[in-house]
């Protein structure tokens, strides 16, 4: 199974009190596309997983980040309730991987998302070696009747940054989101990091 990329954080940390500094970039793309505009998605606070199934409709798949993650029983139960075979079967015609975080009952602190259920929630599909376009992601949620990350707004990565800093509440509760993932409105690639993509958290600053 193909793990997702890890996401890079927009700014370097000072290692004192392992805060971001403003203005330093981890990567050169970051700094060269700060003004253009931004796609914001509320950064959850859970745990990565994924759904492979293959095209011979013989292998369905779940794992964590990695593939040395365990996933808990009662997760790994959730996510054969949600996706079963059939499913799967019926509607892709091809390999596919399906990209999301699991939130709820034992996931993160308190259950602060769904505090008696957990839910697998999508942010990417991968087919081949495409990512698929954010209308197509929202679409395959529809079409499984799954949650998907839901876009919050749009802007350069000053205003995601202050943004975040200030403090924003989650739209799955009265508390303050974790952050944002950012992406460019056009989807991008850089010459060595893959995917242009970044994070920002709010405890960051």
């Amino acid at each position: 199974m193909k793990k997702y990329h890890k996401i890079q954080s927009i700014f370097r940390r000072e290692r004192e009190h392992n805060k971001v500094i403003i203005g330093a970039y981890t990567l050169p793309e970051f700094e060269y596309l700060q003004n253009n505009v931004w796609r914001f998605d509320e950064k959850l606070d859970g745990i990565n997983l994924r759904v492979q199934f293959d095209h011979d409709a013989t292998v369905r798949a779940f794992q964590g980040r990695t593939d040395n993650a365990q996933l808990p029983v009662h997760i790994v139960e959730k996510l054969e309730e949600t996706f079963p075979l059939k499913k799967l079967v019926d509607y892709f015609g091809c390999s596919a991987c399906l990209y999301g975080e699991g939130i709820g009952r034992g996931i993160e602190k308190v259950g602060k998302y769904i505090s008696k259920d957990t839910a697998f929630i999508l942010f990417d599909v991968k087919i081949g070696k495409y990512w698929l376009r954010r209308m197509d992601v929202i679409e395959i949620a529809n079409r499984l009747k799954i949650k998907h990350s839901d876009e919050i707004g749009k802007g350069t990565l000053a205003e995601a940054v202050e943004m975040t800093r200030n403090g924003f509440k989650s739209q799955w509760g009265d508390f303050i989101a974790e952050g944002l993932v950012l992406r460019p409105e056009l989807p991008l690639q850089g010459r060595t990091c893959g995917r242009i993509i970044t994070k920002i958290k709010y405890k960051d600053f």
